[in-house]
């Protein structure tokens, strides 16, 4: 993989990590407000989440889809005792899922190879 394409992943996964954290301990009037479902917004900040850390740590992906995950579970758990803030089992599944694609799309992006133009003969 292109070295600086790993660096500037790496970046944005600190970064998408951080956010997320942020966004799911502070209390819900802190939040932005945005026009998309509470689903598409869990889905698509883990999703991002989970290819940045995919690009960026490409060499364990099993283990980073797991920790990724779990981390997921970390973060709902901790919600329990935010005032305001609510713990969701559905939430979890959602967040993991999407992190885990990520991871996955991520893999297999760095694994694919480019077609070799087939050469024929006349």
């Amino acid at each position: 993989m292109i070295r600086w394409i790993q660096t500037i992943s790496r970046g944005a996964a600190g970064l998408l990590a951080v956010a997320i954290l942020i966004l799911s301990f502070v209390p819900p009037s802190h939040r932005p407000v945005t026009d998309v479902s509470h689903s598409m917004e869990h889905f698509g900040s883990f999703l991002a989440t989970g290819f940045a850390f995919g690009f960026g740590y490409p060499s364990r992906p099993l283990a980073l889809a797991l920790a990724l995950a779990a981390s997921c579970g970390v973060i709902e758990v901790v919600q329990l005792w935010i005032p305001g803030r609510h713990a969701r089992l559905s939430d979890f599944m959602l967040d993991a899922a999407a992190t885990i694609i990520g991871v996955g799309i991520a893999y297999m992006a760095t694994r694919a190879r480019p077609m070799q133009k087939i050469e024929t003969r006349s």
